[in-house]
């Protein structure tokens, strides 16, 4: 139908003609082998809006022959879950195949919610595909997840982005009866940020505003863009651009930008908890060092804001924004941690040195595990000066100090340890 959004008429229906995500449906991947035998384990595809989870998810329908039903974990709960476990149930009497059970945003399932799949999971009467865009670590109950694949899906690329679009031009039959031309691409792939279908309903959006022929270029889509996107909508394209000037203007240090980003999403009907598990983050990404209380009021926040609800809990998460906005910033932390796992995929897994291994038998101790080991408590100021670097990395720096009073404290005390060794 002419009627329906480009992005819905413009669905894959098979792998070969799905974009993106070639790490898991790519030739000779594990998942696209799995598939195409019809060997589907339980699984939660994991991964931001638009990036296909529902499509893959109606594409292993296509792959199987077995009964597809869907559920929304905002409309549907415990009593439409048991519905669908129980139409599996009689299906089995007439020997076909155990159906596909495929949840849209089952982060918003609540742990009972969840807790009424399991049986249907564990034995096989159902086969689920959970939908999230939300760490299912989180959001996904231990005993569900550990019965289920985790597959990450990625943002599209600037040339998955285009071949979309290109592919719409010439296949869509709207749009192939038009002489569409890009003549600027930035703002397209800018605003989509990554995701299929706020690109194809953008640039949908951006050729309805034309008759005949169109050229489009950047200042039409944006101007496009201002229009359509001026409210907030938990469910919809400005989720992440919304939580995004959230996290940066508290980074930034704006309190009073923080908190009106805050307000956007309360009012829009955010999940505070949400909000908050940002907070937590933010806290050791953005301050870390430079104000260690930071870390633990945003962690008394998020724990306060899983008692307390809405809308009360809006107070809460204002004192949290305005403290962390006000706070000293340091990424040093979140440097060091980047650099660490830079150099341990560069370097493999270098050997540790002898003196820090553990010695838990004679025999260990004798070929030298912890052999010439100092007690930094035996020496004065706690400390005494020993590698405790493989060999290879032997002065290898990961963490700068940042230039704040707390970390520059923190700074002076390392070079009185190490003195040249780091570099402090």
């Amino acid at each position: 139908m002419m009627n329906t959004p480009l992005a819905e008429r413009m669905r894959p229906k098979s792998l070969d003609d799905y974009v993106g995500q070639k790490q898991l449906i790519g030739e000779g991947t594990v998942l696209r082998k799995l598939i195409e035998k019809g060997q589907i384990p339980s699984m939660i595809l994991w991964g931001p809006p638009g990036t296909g989870k529902t499509t893959l998810a109606k594409i292993i329908a296509n792959y199987t022959d077995r009964p597809f039903y869907t559920l929304s974990a905002i409309n549907s709960g415990v009593k439409e879950v048991r519905e669908v476990i129980q139409k599996a149930k009689s299906q089995q009497f007439f020997g076909t195949n155990n159906p596909l059970l495929f949840i849209d945003e089952i982060h918003r399932f609540s742990k009972s919610q969840q807790d009424s799949l399991l049986g249907a999971v564990e034995d096989g009467t159902i086969t689920l595909i959970g939908a999230t865009t939300e760490n299912p670590s989180f959001e996904v109950i231990s005993a569900l997840l550990s019965r289920s694949q985790v597959y990450i899906l990625e943002s599209l690329g600037k040339d998955d982005l285009l071949d979309l679009i290109n592919r719409a031009i010439k296949e869509d039959d709207k749009l192939k009866e038009r002489k569409i031309e890009i003549k600027e691409e930035g703002a397209l792939l800018q605003l989509s940020g990554g995701d299929a279908r706020k690109l194809l309903n953008l640039f949908e959006l951006v050729v309805d505003q034309h008759e005949g022929d169109v050229a489009i270029t950047n200042d039409m889509v944006k101007e496009v863009a201002k229009q359509s996107m001026a409210r907030y909508d938990k469910d919809g394209e400005q989720h992440y651009d919304i939580i995004s000037a959230f996290i940066k203007s508290i980074r930034g240090s704006d309190p009073n930008a923080g908190v009106y980003w805050l307000a956007r999403m309360i009012e829009g009907g955010e999940d505070p908890k949400f909000i908050a598990r940002r907070l937590l983050i933010l806290a050791s990404e953005d301050i870390g060092n430079a104000n260690p209380t930071a870390l633990v009021i945003a962690n008394n926040t998020f724990q306060a804001v899983n008692v307390v609800g809405p809308p009360e809990s809006r107070i809460i998460l204002a004192q949290c924004v305005t403290y962390l906005a006000s706070s000293p910033k340091s990424n040093a932390a979140y440097m060091a941690i980047n650099q660490a796992q830079a150099e341990v995929r560069e370097s493999g897994g270098l050997s540790v040195p002898l003196h820090l291994r553990n010695a838990p038998t004679k025999l260990m101790k004798e070929v030298g595990y912890g052999g010439d080991y100092k007690y930094a408590h035996d020496y004065p100021n706690n400390f005494v000066k020993q590698e405790f670097m493989p060999e290879e990395l032997s002065g290898k720096k990961f963490y700068e100090p940042g230039a704040n009073a707390r970390e520059n404290e923190l700074r002076k005390r390392l070079q009185v340890f190490w003195q040249e060794k780091y570099g402090y």
